[in-house]
């Protein structure tokens, strides 16, 4: 057996590689209080919205919903419930730079390759707040369906809450919980909002007289998935442990078996694996998918991650945090130097041929709320510090408020 080669060559490649990116070309606003005016100085030149480089502000009327309403929150989310005695981390609203998220957006859609820019012109827009009751209405009769790993099932719970609350105390809503699947339903709209567990995205598969496989080049689950209106997918957290917390004991890259891997090619050649399905199963005049970015984690140190993906108290980076980093993010949109991850993600994107996969790139402004974690209000039962998922309500919401702006944008 033999080891995975590094790499290094890979990210030096996927690098150059531009994702899929919504920019939103809109009317700039004087301030965050006016939906927008006129472009200034005799210009018609409107600046560029990018939904993902932005500020986050006080908005009193936060947050979108009560969790203590929300039949649907995963105990280990419901921070308030657990214990948590501060709420100011539910009172911050994502403002993308130059614009706000939209409540419903009329538009002409530039569709281009993956490897340019989305390009969006806003032609009349309404600036406030979620509203869940349209999105209902647009969504009648179709599903939604989120593929990943607990942090898909922490999209999915946020998802689930806001649309809950924008419907009346006497609307019809069915909740079924099990394993992989969990839904939600809105009867009196066909629409149902679905989680579908999964860690790698490929396969783990108990081989006899071996143990446990991570098959990069298998997916046989992925028929579990056809069918869906939008579909949301998310890998990468798993892809790390080591360990007593690593769920596999052997690699199989095509006919070769390893014991292990280098972790970032493990994962370049499972997300490729999904990458082809995509394209090769996906209608997608018909369905529109979204891949969910790397999503932060904010640990002092990462050593003592154990199969929750959380580390002693004292080594929480999360701990006692009540405000975020810092406000925005970086001025000049950079947003700092990418993860080694997220290169591979945007590489393999970036390389589809046939779907359109829509980049929910949640980094940068997700790596400013150390202050949305559980910490250690991550439930009766659960030891550690949890500084890698998000407290619902919360972060995520935002997550979502982008994702509806793009689904508006692109007319679904």
């Amino acid at each position: 057996m033999g080891n995975g080669r590094p790499a290094s060559a890979l990210l030096s490649r996927a690098a150059g590689v531009l994702v899929l990116v919504v920019v939103v070309v809109a009317v700039a606003a004087a301030d965050h209080d006016d939906a927008g005016g006129g472009a200034k100085n005799g210009s018609s030149a409107a600046p560029r919205c990018d939904l993902f480089q932005g500020r986050w502000a006080v908005d009193e009327s936060y947050p979108l919903y009560d969790s203590s309403r929300c039949p649907f929150v995963p105990d280990v989310f419901d921070c308030r419930r657990n214990g948590r005695p501060d709420a100011a981390y539910l009172k911050l609203r994502w403002f993308p730079s130059s614009c706000r998220l939209p409540r419903w957006v009329i538009a002409a859609v530039a569709r281009v390759h993956t490897r340019t820019q989305h390009l969006i012109t806003l032609y009349d827009t309404h600036f406030c707040r979620f509203d869940g009751v349209e999105l209902l209405r647009r969504w009648r009769g179709k599903t939604v369906l989120f593929v990943g790993d607990s942090l898909s099932m922490n999209q999915w719970a946020s998802l689930a809450c806001m649309l809950h609350a924008a419907v009346s105390d006497t609307a019809r809503v069915s909740f079924t919980s099990g394993e992989p699947v969990s839904s939600v339903r809105f009867l009196d709209y066909g629409v149902s909002v679905v989680i579908y567990y999964s860690r790698f995205l490929v396969d783990v598969v108990d081989e006899p007289g071996l143990g446990r496989v991570l098959m990069l080049d298998s997916m046989r689950d992925a028929a579990a998935w056809l069918g869906a209106d939008v579909l949301v997918f998310n890998t990468w957290h798993w892809w790390t442990y080591k360990g007593a917390s690593q769920v596999w004991d052997y690699v199989q890259d095509g006919n070769n078996t390893y014991r292990d891997m280098d972790r970032l090619t493990a994962f370049s050649k499972g997300l490729s694996t999904w990458a082809r399905w995509v394209d090769a199963n996906i209608d997608a005049s018909r369905t529109k998918v979204f891949y969910q970015g790397i999503s932060p984690s904010h640990y002092t140190s990462s050593s003592n991650d154990d199969e929750d993906g959380e580390v002693a108290a004292a080594d929480g980076g999360c701990y006692h945090q009540t405000r975020p980093l810092q406000e925005s993010t970086s001025t000049d949109g950079g947003g700092g130097a990418l993860l080694p991850e997220q290169v591979v993600v945007r590489g393999v994107v970036g390389s589809m041929t046939t779907v359109a996969v829509s980049l929910l790139d949640v980094t940068g402004m997700s790596e400013l709320r150390i202050d949305a974690h559980p910490s250690v209000y991550g439930g009766p039962g659960r030891e550690g510090m949890d500084c890698t998922h998000w407290c619902i309500a919360g972060l995520p919401d935002a997550w979502n408020h982008v994702m509806y702006a793009m689904l508006l944008a692109q007319r679904t």
